[in-house]
């Protein structure tokens, strides 16, 4: 079981993440932590912040000579701007913007300043969860488990891809655009749409799709409603800053269609009695638990709701009616949270990986990990005789 925490605001110090039940004997660098760190970084449509910090984690337990001891890791993420705020008189906040957490804060907190709710809620603390997940994908990388993502829609663009596109070749072709859409006709369309709404004094949102291959069948479960793999899925998408929806597969295209044009009929494939699909349109999830085919997640994340336009809101000082003012923020932030999600997916198979084959080292966990390969029909011998509910009652 993964367990972790992260602390820290926008603003202040550092970000600090504690992360607990990651096997022994992984692989884990802050090398390997930083890559992951700095693709978060870069994207069109970011603001000023970005060129600001440079982030860079320091391990300071749980990992020695290059390797998890299988103890709690400590991470650490300097904040450079805190240098620009150490000395620096802040100016109240007291008219909430619409869309942010200022006001929701300040009711459950009992805040007499708006800065203490955005400063939490910022999405500088995803930071730390893509820390945490780059980890837990030093894990999977070496059960070769591949998590990718990309861009489908910025804004009104939407782009088709081909269905004979890999997913391989989407992960590839996204990292080579500063939106991360698979596509250069629509990468060229999503800039000009980030431009416009950039002299609109706007922002923007979008769909990404996060996707997890060679995943092996058998992980989560239907037995609980917290055991699901797709709940724990979506519930660790939703929970990234400004994200508002997500479903597995192409779940509501397929609430508009019938059901013989939706499930995915089974197959024998190979000669070594393997089973597989036809389809995916299930995104990868039956019944809470895995398939073996790719696990797909599509996520929406609304327009970041700090905006230069200002919008009609109330002073909470005054009690009149009060525009809201800027704060420094991004324009689109859609490709910076594709390497989000890809982290929270790392962090939620693991956890459930774990949970079914065990293990306290990688040493153990590999061996298991491979008896979870694609389902045959030797691996389910079936009684076939009549049977009885057979309850002591």
């Amino acid at each position: 079981m993964i367990r972790f925490l992260t602390a820290g605001e926008s603003h202040g110090p550092q970000l600090t993440a504690i992360v607990d039940g990651v096997p022994a004997g992984v692989p884990v660098t802050a090398d390997y932590i930083n890559k992951e760190l700095e693709r978060r970084q870069k994207g069109y449509g970011a603001g000023g912040r970005m060129s600001i910090e440079r982030d860079n984690v320091q391990i300071s337990a749980g990992v020695m000579n290059g390797k998890t001891t299988g103890g709690p890791i400590a991470l650490t993420v300097y904040n450079r701007d805190w240098r620009n705020w150490q000395e620096k008189d802040i100016k109240p906040i007291t008219t909430p913007r619409p869309g942010h957490a200022d006001l929701t804060g300040a009711i459950k907190y009992g805040y007499r300043e708006l800065r203490l709710s955005l400063e939490r809620a910022s999405a500088r603390e995803t930071t730390m969860r893509v820390a945490v997940g780059a980890i837990c994908r030093a894990l999977l990388d070496e059960l070769g488990i591949v998590i990718g993502g990309y861009v489908v829609q910025i804004g009104s663009v939407k782009a088709e891809l081909p269905d004979d596109l890999s997913y391989e070749e989407r992960f590839v072709r996204g990292e080579e655009s500063d939106v991360r859409c698979p596509d250069p006709a629509y990468t060229e369309q999503m800039h000009q749409e980030i431009r416009q709404t950039i002299i609109d004094k706007d922002t923007l949102g979008g769909i990404m799709e996060i996707v997890a291959l060679h995943v092996p069948p058998g992980l989560g479960s239907y037995v609980q409603h917290d055991r699901r793999l797709d709940a724990k899925i979506i519930a660790a998408m939703v929970g990234i800053q400004a994200m508002k929806g997500a479903e597995i597969g192409p779940a509501f295209e397929n609430a508009g269609k019938r059901g013989t044009e939706v499930h995915d009929e089974i197959i024998l494939a190979g000669e070594d009695g393997g089973l597989s699909r036809k389809t995916n349109r299930a995104g990868g999830i039956e019944g809470g638990i895995s398939t073996g085919e790719p696990i797909v997640a599509r996520v929406a994340m609304k327009p970041i709701s700090t905006v230069l336009k200002a919008l009609n809101s109330v002073n909470l000082a005054t009690g009149e009616a009060e525009p809201t003012t800027y704060e420094r923020s991004d324009f689109c932030a859609l490709p910076r949270a594709v390497p989000i999600g890809e982290a929270v997916m790392a962090i939620t198979l693991t956890d459930s990986l774990l949970e079914k084959v065990g293990g306290d080292s990688l040493e153990e966990i590999k061996p298991r990990f491979e008896s979870l390969r694609q389902a045959r029909l030797e691996d389910l011998p079936m009684d076939n005789v009549e049977w009885r509910f057979g309850y002591d009652v």
